[in-house]
């Protein structure tokens, strides 16, 4: 056998990262340009994150150039799996004490969708595209995020493919909709062994029957939201939708709140915000006692300002009631799924970091495979970022639990100190690149300032619900 050859170092502590991977890639070639296209991501620049902006070519003109070429190689035609680079990225994840999953945090699913010119790049079509909210030609992917109140990390990302890119349309074997995927990203994680306390999603997800009947047939715990006017049958004088049923919970005023309970969220940035949250018995087939319960929390639970209120079905069961008995999962309060649900604001964070800072559809290649390995880089270059984020301040993450919160008595004491909705002091979401010193060169100094704002912005904990 011939001496494997030694691969031009990355920056700084990205070859340490880097170098974990190298028993995946069996050629020279492949192991540098596994290093050039993370050090090309993770460089800030003023241009989109094309092949010739990772190569540090000029546009256009470059794109024939030796580096934008090597790169192209590297993405389309090398031999390469990533499925297995996607397993050791997980793994590393599992393995080190600062970023462990565990079983406090979600599993979110959620889609995104970005503009695409043309009709000959796989899974590009005519579709709903989430990022400019309306109907346009791009491609859409559906992806599973683990998350705690100290961080997320990205796990798998799938294409969806619209029925009519297929032959035989939606009777097409290959054919699946966006909640089959997410189905299959829940398996996916379980086999990978990462626990999460609930899969928590949007309405998407939380209004389709047979996303919601592979949850129990699978024994997985939710929560996941509906619209507000989201329709049901009932009796003429009963509530139809959830906004209706909610409205008849009782509500007069912060001191006479009916069944409504104060929720005290406070963030990592030091600010608060009362929330209200009532489990709502006012709709058919949904309560405390029965199979699935219906929450709602708002901050303000006489208007249900439609920003700031969720209506959300979980399984998970209410404390005492008579489901918790025979229940797999263990029980819930009010201020439980409120957490759950609010640790789904990181997918939101994700996409502006993934997406806008690391070019996640920043892509310029055509094939299924080829786009596969520019996300499952992206989530590479992204995973770096926390490894060389949690190096730089270790202690900030050894700890999984939320910080403690005010028993009952003291968050009701202080709720009416609180306004309601109050935002507090703002917090960007990308920090700027600081000058690299001795220790970070440029890549690596973009990196660690890419997560510096994260730890000030992260979704809330909540205290517990006031008597």
């Amino acid at each position: 056998m011939s001496k494997r050859l030694l691969c031009p170092p990355a920056p700084g502590p990205l070859e340490d990262y880097a170098a974990r991977f190298d028993g995946l890639f069996g050629t020279l070639a492949q192991r540098r340009g596994f290093r050039e296209y993370l050090q090309g991501l993770l460089l800030p620049r003023d241009r989109n994150k094309a092949l010739t902006a990772l190569a540090g070519m000029e546009p256009i003109v470059g794109a024939q150039g030796a580096p934008a070429q090597r790169l192209q190689f590297f993405l389309s035609e090398s031999a390469w799996d990533v499925k297995t680079v996607n397993a050791r990225r997980l793994q590393m994840l599992r393995e080190d004490p600062t970023t462990k999953a565990h079983e406090r945090g979600v599993l979110v699913i959620d889609e995104t969708g970005d503009r695409k010119d043309g009709t000959h790049t796989d899974h590009v079509s005519y579709q709903y595209l989430g990022s400019i909210g309306r109907i346009a030609n791009g491609i859409v992917s559906v992806s599973s995020v683990w998350a705690d109140e100290r961080m997320y990390h990205p796990l798998d990302v799938e294409p969806y493919t619209p029925a009519k890119r297929l032959e035989k349309g939606r009777s097409d074997p290959a054919f699946r909709t966006k909640p089959q995927i997410a189905v299959e990203l829940l398996q996916s994680a379980r086999k990978a062994h990462i626990p999460f306390r609930a899969v928590v999603a949007d309405c998407l997800y939380g209004e389709n029957v047979d996303f919601e009947g592979a949850m129990f047939k699978a024994k997985v715990p939710y929560v996941l939201s509906l619209r507000p006017h989201k329709g049901r049958w009932a009796e003429e004088e009963a509530a139809h939708t959830p906004e209706e049923a909610t409205e008849r919970m009782g509500w007069r005023s912060a001191e006479e709140p009916g069944a409504w309970k104060p929720i005290v969220r406070t963030f990592k940035d030091g600010h608060t915000e009362e929330w209200w949250a009532v489990e709502v018995t006012t709709l058919i087939n949904y309560g405390p006692d029965e199979a699935v319960r219906l929450v709602a929390v708002s901050t303000d639970p006489e208007t249900l300002p439609a920003n700031s209120t969720w209506y959300l079905v979980t399984n998970l069961p209410a404390p005492g009631c008579g489901q918790a008995k025979g229940s797999p999962f263990e029980e819930a309060d009010l201020a439980e799924v409120v957490r759950l649900y609010g640790l789904r604001q990181w997918v939101e964070q994700s996409f502006r970091q993934i997406k806008g800072e690391l070019g996640f559809s920043d892509f310029q290649v055509r094939s299924d495979h080829a786009i596969r390995r520019h996300w499952e880089l992206v989530l590479c270059a992204f995973c770096f970022c926390w490894w060389a984020y949690t190096r730089e301040h270790p202690k900030m993450f050894m700890d999984p639990t939320p910080q403690s919160q005010p028993v009952a008595e003291e968050a009701g004491e202080k709720r009416r100190g609180l306004r309601r909705g109050t935002t507090g002091r703002s917090s960007s979401v990308m920090a700027g690149s600081p000058a690299a010193g001795e220790e970070l060169a440029g890549p690596v100094g973009n990196a660690v300032a890419l997560l510096a704002s994260v730890v000030e912005s992260a979704p809330a904990t909540t205290a517990a619900s006031a008597a």
